[in-house]
């Protein structure tokens, strides 16, 4: 049986570092009430014209090099973003035009925070059915430009950042790759956390108005965020791990998408499993939605973390609302 495994990772995040201090000049904020809520002590921000797929070309790039392969070997670009460069066309086609890609399918995904494990489960069935043979996966966002770095925006602005993340997924006849993926959504929750302009239904798409009454930014509402996503995190992990006959036990990693450090710890309390089980690294980041889970993936096999017959679960929950998880057996 032919199956999807990565084969290679990358990420890449911007040199300009922001820490909770530097914000605090910028709002009404602190370091404390900011770790206090989120764990975050700093996240990257972009340079003034820099965009989405600029980041993703040096993760892509490592990504291609740790499966030693080149831009002449990928049947496929899965681009996983909620922030495109443009509303039209997607990232993906920037990506295959600035790395030199043959002439592939390149598909965006828009599932925000959810959107690398949804782009995994198309990987995995593109290579399961012997479409394709190496697929490139990539997750990448610049939140900065789009947070409203003022008194009435600290409540989201101070939790993301930009970065991107990599993956190469490819097929292989061992007893390793994807198990599974489970996709889920609850879109009656949409306006829970969203940008409710540009807008389709808007003509134009988005007015001086509609900037200056502040309805472009992103909004959340942070405890309807929380509620759900400490009951959905953990139901999604344990799908996976019952869809394959393991047990917790049997997990060696879990990876879940960084959107706040109190939902990672609930969630290791729930699972009743050491929070060392739990993958973190949001205190540097901050919360790079679709990028997230790829960065963190890229860290653990830089780190050692990840070992050739491990299963790893990665688990994400965010705007849609939009939840998945993915088993893998390293």
């Amino acid at each position: 049986m032919t199956r999807a495994y990565i084969s290679g990772t990358g990420f890449y995040v911007p040199e300009k570092v922001v820490t909770n201090d530097d914000l605090a000049t910028l709002m009404d904020t602190s370091d404390e009430w900011i770790r206090e809520r989120t764990g975050i002590q700093s996240r990257r921000f972009v340079e003034d014209g820099v965009g989405t797929t600029d980041l993703a070309v040096p993760a892509a790039e490592q990504a291609l090099k740790a499966a030693a392969l080149t831009v002449k070997d990928i049947d496929l670009i899965i681009f996983a973003t909620s922030t495109p460069d443009y509303m039209a066309p997607g990232s993906g086609c920037l990506l295959q035009d600035r790395m030199g890609f043959p002439e592939i399918g390149a598909l965006d995904v828009r599932v925000q925070c959810s959107g690398f494990v949804y782009g995994l489960s198309i990987a995995d069935q593109y290579i399961r059915t012997g479409t394709f043979r190496h697929v490139l996966l990539v997750g990448a966002e610049v939140q900065s430009t789009g947070m409203d770095l003022s008194d009435a925006g600290r409540d989201v602005s101070v939790i993301f950042g930009d970065g991107a993340g990599a993956v190469v997924v490819s097929a292989t006849e061992e007893d390793r790759g994807v198990l599974s993926t489970h996709l889920h959504s609850e879109g009656k929750y949409a306006r829970e956390l969203w940008s409710e302009v540009p807008a389709s239904g808007r003509n134009p798409r988005i007015s001086s108005k509609d900037v200056e009454e502040g309805r472009h930014w992103l909004k959340m509402n942070g405890r309807e965020v929380f509620i759900h996503a400490v009951t959905r995190f953990p139901e999604c992990i344990m799908e996976a791990i019952a869809a394959n006959n393991l047990q917790v036990e049997d997990v060696d990693l879990i990876i879940p998408h960084q959107a706040n450090l109190r939902i990672t710890m609930e969630v290791a309390r729930r699972l009743k499993v050491p929070l060392e089980l739990v993958y973190s690294n949001i205190d540097r980041y901050g919360n790079t939605t679709a990028a997230s889970i790829p960065i963190a993936i890229a860290e653990s096999v830089n780190e050692g973390r990840i070992q050739k017959g491990n299963h790893v679960v990665l688990v994400a929950f965010g705007s849609g609302f939009a939840w998945a998880s993915a088993m893998i057996k390293w």
